[in-house]
């Protein structure tokens, strides 16, 4: 039975959409493009409806209409056309769908199939809410519409968006529906062919069927997230993810996978060749996009994946999401940390196995990416046994340039050593030339060189591996196990005592806290550590870069004294004979300790002091 009405017929909104128009066209959506993004998700929708519908009925109406969606623009009328060959809309049906906010296509399809048992995960949103974004850029719109049932004609809704709608009958309709949108004077450049296709790629590059705008296809690229991954090729994967990244070189690594439980998840991550940052670019955003169903959700979700994983490319699909009626953001957060979650630990896995199975190119990654997973162990708790797991240093039992992991450094450890020890400095040659590694080297101890300004900040956050303290081998507190040192020569206990105490007066307790004979001192004849148990020397510098209170004081230091070096017995005798010049030496073996320290703030004093030592010669 027809349900053409003889005329056109004026209707007014049900009270409920008046509410929710004047939220829609003021407040609901954060951008006017995404209009165009609904109605197109909608026009998918219902060719999903059909393609369901033409496994069950055989009477379709044109069913040789091709299954496509069909955008036209004309920037001189400044309208928009869109247009599929779905399930269309009888008469009630566009009162219903469009008209009240009770009914929805979209809905009523979902429960229909969920009360047949059956389920089609391709439909996504509610067209009777979804549609109303069209009048934050529309001056009017019009619906034109004809149901896939032979004995249904076709229907022209009509709507300005305030607070009526026309139906009337609309002779020479195809199957399906087709929107035209006459644009407010403000929102005109939505007509412009180069404006919506750059919508349509951003986010609707994924849907199922042909997009066509201006008889030209936008949609090219496939859904690859979707499709098994054993029938993918490697070319397929760069190509998408040259066009997801926006990118031009060929990706690292892939992670794809799919997941059911505890969530329904699609998944297809890639690491870029190069680390941006670390080029000295700016920082980078979150670049994983989330979709629900194919439809983009966010282009960059800050809050799905932990801040260090900002390097990651690709996307996430998953149908489990609750989003609100401007899919723009997500009702429970919980759910996107879990998922997030989920997507970090497969992550992780997968560095583990490349760490594991291919050593030579985790290398390479941790070359450009190591910061990141630094980062992500000083700060994610949640993950951070994982990433400690992965860090990578080079060590004294390493040759240059090659890793070693805190795991293979507890294996080569003695039975008797508790603490992994490391050093933080500029360079491999910068650390061994230095004299805080010599006690170690004497004893055959490995030491982790650290060569990173962060480096200092993840360990002090990690505190501990595998039971085993981390500790800075230039810290006041480390204690050495005792190395047999030839007694020859070397200043007697008195001897020392008395220099050690000369030193602390003679330089003053405003500069040095302490001054001692040393248990890891060889060939240098002195050192200094920090006073400050709380500031490191390379985390001093650091606040000072920073420019913190307290950076800029006179550094307080630990003085230690190699009672087997020929200069500090020099020194012993000077200090009787000649006091004057000893006051300079000792002066000049501090600078040189705050020198190796990285803490002398000012060397003007010291040229000074050099010079006179020299003209005593």
């Amino acid at each position: 039975m027809s349900n053409e009405a003889p005329a056109a017929q004026k209707f007014e909104f049900q009270a409920e959409v008046k509410q929710l128009l004047d939220i829609v066209i003021h407040s609901l959506y954060t951008e006017k493009e995404v209009f165009v993004r609904e109605l197109v998700s909608n026009a998918s929708d219902a060719l999903e409806k059909l393609r369901h519908t033409q496994l069950t009925e055989k009477a379709i109406y044109d069913d040789a209409l091709e299954l496509e969606i069909n955008v036209t623009t004309d920037d001189t009328a400044k309208t928009i056309t869109i247009q599929d060959f779905g399930i269309g809309m009888t008469r009630d049906e566009l009162v219903q769908n469009l008209g009240t906010i009770a009914h929805s296509g979209s809905k009523a399809f979902l429960k229909a199939l969920s009360e047949g048992g059956a389920k089609n995960t391709n439909l996504i949103g509610q067209f009777g809410v979804g549609f109303y974004s069209v009048f934050m850029a529309a001056e009017s719109v019009k619906v034109y519409s004809r149901s896939w049932r032979n004995d249904e004609p076709g229907h022209v809704w009509t709507s300005s968006g305030s607070g009526s709608y026309e139906i009337e009958p609309s002779e020479g309709e195809r199957r399906g529906t087709k929107i035209v949108i006459q644009l407010k004077d403000d929102c005109a450049d939505f007509a412009q062919d180069w404006r919506i296709k750059e919508i349509l790629e951003r986010y609707s590059a994924f849907v199922s069927f042909p997009i066509n705008l201006n008889a030209k296809r936008i949609n090219t690229i496939q859904a690859l997230w979707l499709r098994n991954k054993n029938e993918i090729k490697d070319e397929e994967y760069t190509e998408f993810y040259k066009f997801q990244a926006h990118a031009y070189d060929e990706p690292r690594l892939r992670l794809h996978f799919s997941a059911d439980a505890p969530l329904a998840i699609n998944s297809l991550l890639f690491v870029p060749k190069e680390n941006t940052e670390k080029l000295g670019f700016s920082r980078l955003d979150p670049s994983v996009s989330l979709y629900c169903r194919k439809v983009l959700i966010d282009a960059h979700p800050k809050d799905l994946l932990p801040e260090w994983l900002r390097f990651l490319k690709g996307v996430v699909d998953s149908e489990d999401l609750p989003l609100n009626i401007s899919r723009e953001t997500m009702q429970d957060k919980a759910l996107i940390d879990k998922l997030g979650r989920v997507i970090t630990k497969r992550f992780l896995k997968l560095l583990e196995d490349e760490a594991k199975n291919r050593a030579d190119a985790y290398a390479e990654f941790y070359a450009e990416f190591g910061h990141f997973l630094k980062e992500g162990a000083a700060m994610d708790f949640a993950h951070k046994d994982q990433l400690t797991g992965l860090l990578r240093f080079e060590s004294s039992l390493t040759e240059p340039g090659k890793l070693t992991s805190l795991a293979d450094y507890v294996t080569r450890m003695g039975a008797e050593q508790k603490d992994i020890y490391y050093l933080v400095g500029p360079s491999r040659a910068a650390i061994e030339s230095g004299p805080y590694l010599e006690g170690f080297r004497a004893r055959n101890l490995e030491v982790l060189f650290c060569y990173e300004s962060v480096d200092e900040y993840v360990m002090h956050n990690l505190r501990e591996f595998d039971s085993k303290t981390l500790r800075a081998a230039d810290h006041a507190d480390v204690k050495l196990p005792d190395l047999p040192q030839p007694s020859e020569g070397a200043l007697g206990k008195d001897e020392t005592s008395a220099l050690t105490t000369w030193l602390k007066d003679t330089l003053g307790t405003e500069r040095v806290a302490e001054v001692t004979a040393s248990d890891r001192l060889v060939d240098s004849p002195v050192l200094a550590t920090s006073a400050d148990k709380m500031m490191s020397p390379h985390m001093r510098r650091l606040m000072k870069a920073m420019k913190q209170d307290g950076a800029d004081a006179p550094a307080k230091v630990n003085l230690e004294i190699n009672p087997r070096h020929a200069v500090v017995k020099r020194l012993h005798t000077l200090h009787s004979s000649e006091p004057e010049k000893a006051k300079l030496v000792a002066e000049q073996l501090l600078d040189n300790a705050l020198i190796s320290a990285g803490l002398l703030d000012d060397a003007n004093a010291m040229v000074t002091r050099l010079n006179k030592l020299l003209a005593s010669l």
